[in-house]
């Protein structure tokens, strides 16, 4: 086996915890092909991250230094990895369905001339080759997909793969990635407000729907968060009426997550919203209508006043 390759995801030159993640999926794969894991890092001024790669099971670090690769554009990431890939011909390509996974996913996978599995929410080998299993139907229906070009491509879904540290430091080497010509460049970055955990990373959620009534509501959701060290989930319909910004949207149309707690208030449950929050691994539903779709899938229901339990949940963590 030629390997399994991550491609790393860093921001301001850190890495993000997708990053993590993938590179322990990728050791356990990696293990039963008989293979190493390599990653490729992309950015500028990371000489001394790429080494700490190494505790999650990375082997190698092919790291390219250009100031051009700093900021996630779609054309520079895609030509660097895409001749560095043609040019190492791995086994297996693996990284994170994150906002920048989703974008450069679709574009990696045509300049290789392979297919791609998006979103996986597992991985395992049969007969020296790795079957990913994603969800499609909006959650209903799981399947598992073997590509058959190579290499075989695969994005990770967030918060699913538990990180595991499993080595010591990974050997770096620097290699030469032409970011090639960047027809769209990063203008400006407008982030989030400080110490805001971001909903794909964030271990716990609280989410409100239109059971919140207004803007001024999702205070309550706001301190029961802060209790928890949770992030602040919204609905579509929530989103629409202007009471929380669309990055803050969980749904089909929104962001994915995987929580290991996703506390519902005032959320019918529309399939749309089901589909970006169903593979939580406990689900909470707190709504007083006891027909409310939601209660389906939520491990445990609150039929009440949210207006009523929400203040007396903070109360008593």
């Amino acid at each position: 086996m030629a390997g399994v390759w991550i491609i790393a995801e860093q921001r301001d030159g850190e890495f993000r915890k997708i990053t993590y993640e993938v590179a322990s999926a990728a050791k356990k794969v990696a293990d039963e092909l008989g293979a190493e894991v390599t990653a490729v890092v992309l950015g500028s001024g990371m000489q001394d991250a790429c080494a700490e790669l190494g505790k999650y099971g990375v082997a190698k670090v092919l790291y390219a230094d250009d100031a051009a690769l700093a900021t996630y554009t779609t054309d520079g990431y895609t030509n660097a990895a895409a001749a560095l890939i043609k040019d190492g011909a791995p086994d297996v390509v693996l990284f994170g369905a994150s906002t920048q996974g989703k974008d450069l996913g679709g574009r990696l996978a045509a300049r290789l001339d392979t297919g791609i599995a998006v979103d996986c929410t597992a991985l395992a080998v049969e007969g020296g080759k790795m079957v990913a299993t994603r969800p499609i139907y909006a959650g209903k229906v799981y399947a598992d997909v073997i590509i058959n070009g190579s290499p075989q491509i695969a994005s990770l879904r967030p918060n699913v793969f538990d990180v595991v540290e499993s080595g010591g430091e990974a050997a770096v080497e620097a290699v030469s990635a032409d970011a090639g010509e960047i027809k769209a460049a990063v203008a400006e970055v407008q982030a989030s407000e400080e110490g805001k955990i971001d909903l794909t990373e964030a271990t716990v959620i609280v989410s409100g729907g239109r059971g919140m009534k207004e803007a001024d509501n999702f205070a309550l959701l706001e301190e029961l968060a802060g209790k928890l060290n949770a992030a602040v989930g919204a609905s579509r319909s929530a989103v629409d009426a202007g009471w929380r910004s669309h990055t803050d949207q969980v749904g089909q149309t929104g962001k994915v997550v995987t929580p290991n707690l996703y506390i519902a208030c005032g959320i019918s449950g529309a399939i749309q919203h089901l589909a970006g929050m169903g593979s939580s691994k406990v689900i909470v539903a707190i709504n007083k209508d006891p027909d409310a779709p939601i209660h389906t899938k939520a491990d445990y229901c609150v039929i009440s006043d949210l207006f009523d339990v929400v203040p007396e949940l903070t109360k008593e963590i």
